[in-house]
Formats: structure tokens, C-alpha cells, sequence
């Protein structure tokens, strides 16, 4: 008989770590994804996590460990079928410890919020073989109400939040739009203009329809732009 062994897999965000927060008496494993492209103050947050938590965090990291790495050997950066790097530095590394756990019955605790049901249906429809939890949706909380959570923790939330980016992906995601790429421009150049040469070297850019070194510096405007929090479940869900 299987033994059932339930996973928060932490993403360096806020919301995911409250919802491990919420479940933390019932979770066996916590489990974060490193990957080099991530801000540096990714893993002091990781830190202070298993401070409150009183657990440690597993840390699991591919072989490609960076976004560059993925993209110069699949020549792909993102499409219809998702961002590469995401499948390859995320998805697939869960898919290399899931393989190692096959005599367990999973139940997985995601951080998605009051306004993320839709994407929590389509996660649930995407492998039936797991369970997964939901405790933001399930308590009717929203991603302020994580933050102001995080807040009353006492841990300072990554740094990346403060610089007025909605989420903790890695600088310079590739699922970025054109007010974001811009502001990635202006808070780190040597992201953008490393991304722009890259793009030009495969043959294919982020941003459909343009090349990072082509990009008007007034386009887009990042407030309306929809990029979610970049993670496993981003690649299930395409």
C-alpha cells in the first residue's frame, strides 16, 4: 500500500509560502526550485521561510541551471507550447523527483489565491494521479492578504516585490511584455542587453513580434500587463 506524502512546493514568493504557512502541520515536505537567474534575496527569504516554519526547505536545481543555459541549447524561447526554460528548470525537475517517489500517493499545496480558481480547475484537470490543495482559495484569501500575512510573520518579503515587480520570477522572465522588459532595462541593464544579444543569437525573441534591442523604451505599461508567478504549474497548465 502507498504511503501518502503531501509537498508545498515552495517558488520564492509570497503566496506560495503562506499556503505552505496555512498547511504546515500536515506537510511533510517543503521543496524550492533554485534557479541562477533568481534575485539573490530569493534564497535569504528561502532562509527566513524555514525560520518561521521550523522545517527546512529542500532545495532541487537542474543540471541547465539557468534560463541562458536552456535557451541556447533548444534554440526556443517561448510559444503556444510555454517557455522552455520553465518546462525544463522547473517542470521537469519535478517530474525527476516524482519518478523517484512513485510509491507514494502525492498531494501537492499550491499558493494560488481568490483569483486564481480558473487556473487551480485546469491544474486539477491536467493529472488526475494527484491531489493537489489550495489554501488561499479554500480560505477565501486574496495575494494582499498574503503579503499583509507575510507581514505579521515578521519576514521581509523578496526584494524584487519592493522594486515594484508583481511577483519574484527570475529577473528578466521571458514571459515578460514590453512594460516590464523596459523596466527590467532600467533596474537591470545587464539583463536586458544579455537577453537582446541572446535573442538575436537564436533567432527568436520574448516578446512576439519584437527583439528586445528594437523595443521603444516608452512601450507597454507594466501595470497592465498579466505575467503570473512563474512555477511549475505555469508550464502544466499550456
Amino acid at each position: 500500500m502507498k504511503r501518502e506524502l503531501k509537498v508545498c512546493w515552495i517558488s520564492a514568493g509570497v503566496s506560495s509560502f503562506i499556503a505552505g504557512y496555512l498547511e504546515r502541520d500536515t506537510i511533510d515536505e517543503f521543496i524550492y526550485i533554485d534557479i541562477d537567474n533568481q534575485h539573490p534575496d530569493s534564497m535569504r527569504f528561502i532562509k527566513d521561510c524555514e525560520r518561521v516554519l521550523r522545517k527546512q526547505i529542500k532545495i532541487l536545481k537542474s543540471n541547465y541551471c539557468s534560463v541562458e543555459n536552456v535557451i541556447r541549447q533548444f534554440r526556443y524561447v517561448n510559444g503556444v507550447n510555454g517557455a522552455k526554460c520553465t518546462q525544463v528548470l522547473k517542470r521537469r525537475v519535478r517530474k525527476e523527483w516524482e519518478y523517484l517517489h512513485q510509491d507514494c500517493n502525492l498531494i501537492y499545496v499550491w499558493g494560488y489565491d481568490l483569483s486564481e480558481q480558473k487556473r487551480a480547475e485546469r491544474l486539477d484537470e491536467s493529472d488526475l494521479n494527484i491531489k493537489n490543495q489550495y489554501p488561499l482559495v479554500e480560505r477565501g484569501l486574496t495575494k494582499a492578504n498574503a503579503h499583509a500575512m507575510l507581514r505579521d510573520l515578521g519576514i521581509r518579503r523578496p526584494q524584487m516585490y519592493d522594486m515594484g515587480y508583481s511577483n519574484n520570477n527570475c529577473i528578466g522572465c521571458v514571459k515578460g511584455g514590453m512594460g516590464y522588459w523596459n523596466k527590467i532595462r532600467v533596474d537591470f541593464p545587464e539583463v536586458f542587453y544579455r537577453m537582446a544579444a541572446l535573442e538575436r543569437e537564436v533567432g527568436h525573441s520574448c516578446i512576439k513580434g519584437v527583439f528586445l534591442d528594437e523595443l521603444d523604451p516608452n512601450a507597454g505599461r507594466m501595470e497592465n500587463e498579466i505575467m503570473p508567478d512563474c512555477g511549475i504549474t505555469c508550464q502544466i497548465e499550456y
